[in-house]
């Protein structure tokens, strides 16, 4: 089968016409040949179920062992024949998780290396170069365009100076100065997306916008950013707010008890594109009480981070992980609502006694509904095989595509 025909591509009826997918990410894996193998198996099978007559996008997930193998000429050129052939194509990669994400404690150790290194930079322009390679050739429009989600910074314990801060924005600026290269030799737009996340750098959308204006597009950043590719400074800041942008996680937000609307609004108003946003729901307790431990520690798998916040009294208590939420709540009186950062399946609103933040989901999408937010929407449930055995529907492919057509029903599209 032949690529897909510009203006042919899978996108919604929405304002700005945003693809839609699921991020593969979901899936065991770290060497390229695990990775193909699922991608083998499972995208065809989703895709019968969730668009059997259109083009599906795919939100590739590229760990560090397997992106040197993938940039090889033949391996790429493989992928392609497997996108063409199962009318499949790529607009996004997820280049958060470097090391292994499934089946081992990952903790913390999934922000691993962070902005501050090299190796960061490096993993994330050759996921870049793979991406551009990756994107249709006859696409127009949105269909040039593909982002690249990426750890917010580092894990916020480890930044210790204002020091460690400048390496990150300048480590992005050199990946975005990378992207302007892709974009002159190739015409392909990529954004890195990054991503707030509870107990990280950037944890907030806040602190998001605080760091694109204070560092990233500010003058020493548009000055950089000018030095490294020749461009006026005029240029240069215009190609900075097209290359670097946020990957606004519903779920993250929902755990740090922000309103939506309220964020997006404020992203927009800095002249931050948000690249793309992951759509996912968090667990939800309306209350905590003698019950919360037991209600929570089947989730407490070993293997995620789970950062909890809690709203009480006008404010909002943080924990890095489930053992020190039960360890601060043990003997005190029932008090407010706490959100757990564990990505649950977006189309239950509950489980029992415990809730999920499938309402904030709901507001996100019914804003997309409204007008163009993001050119890019990814479900990412990543829990599949961590989550107690009741919440899970059945076989993998038959949960994701009732994800994905769960959200197409919010979405009407």
């Amino acid at each position: 089968m032949a690529p897909a025909a510009a203006g042919g591509l899978m996108q919604l009826a929405l304002p700005g016409r945003p693809h839609l997918t699921y991020c593969t990410n979901i899936h065991q894996g770290e060497s390229w040949a695990e990775i193909e193998t699922n991608l083998t198996r499972y995208l065809p099978e989703v895709k019968s179920r969730v668009s059997p007559h259109e083009p599906m996008g795919v939100g590739l997930r590229i760990s560090g062992e397997a992106a040197p193998v993938l940039a090889g000429a033949e391996k790429l050129a493989a992928l392609r024949d497997f996108l063409a052939e199962n009318d499949l194509y790529v607009f996004t990669v997820n280049a958060f998780p470097y090391g292994p994400f499934h089946g081992t404690p990952v903790k913390q150790r999934v922000y691993e290396p962070d902005w501050r290194s090299p190796e960061r930079l490096d993993f994330t322009d050759q996921c870049a170069d793979i991406l551009a390679a990756l994107l249709p050739e006859n696409g127009q429009g949105e269909g040039r365009h593909g982002s690249v989600s990426t750890v917010p910074g580092a894990f916020r314990d480890e930044i210790q100076s204002e020091a460690d801060i400048g390496r990150i924005a300048a480590n992005m600026i050199h990946h975005a100065a990378h992207l302007h290269g892709i974009a002159e030799r190739s015409g392909k737009i990529v954004t890195l997306a990054l991503e707030p996340e509870p107990c990280c750098f950037l944890e907030t959308s806040g602190e998001a916008v605080a760091f694109f204006e204070e560092h990233l597009f500010a003058p020493r950043g548009v000055a950089l950013m000018s030095r490294l590719t020749g461009l006026s400074t005029e240029a240069a800041e215009t190609a900075l707010r097209r290359h670097l942008g946020l990957c606004f996680d519903v779920c993250h937000a929902a755990v740090e008890f922000e309103d939506p609307a309220e964020s997006l609004a404020a992203i927009e108003a800095a002249g931050i594109p948000v690249a793309k946003i992951q759509l996912s729901s968090a667990i939800r307790l309306a209350e905590t009480g003698p019950e919360t431990e037991t209600l929570l520690a089947p989730f407490d798998d070993g293997v995620y981070l789970h950062q909890t916040v809690q709203a009480a009294n006008g404010a909002l208590k943080r924990h890095l992980d489930l053992p020190q939420t039960f360890e601060a709540l043990n003997g005190e009186t029932p008090s407010g609502e706490l959100r757990v950062h564990c990505h649950v399946p977006v189309f239950k609103d509950s489980f029992g006694e415990i809730g999920s933040t499938q309402d904030i989901l709901k507001d996100v999408l019914a804003l997309c509904r409204e007008r163009e937010i993001s050119p890019h929407l990814e479900v990412e449930t990543y829990t599949w095989n961590v989550l107690p055995e009741g919440w899970r529907q059945g076989d993998l492919a038959s949960d994701i595509a009732r994800e994905v057509q769960w959200v197409r029903s919010q979405l009407r599209a």
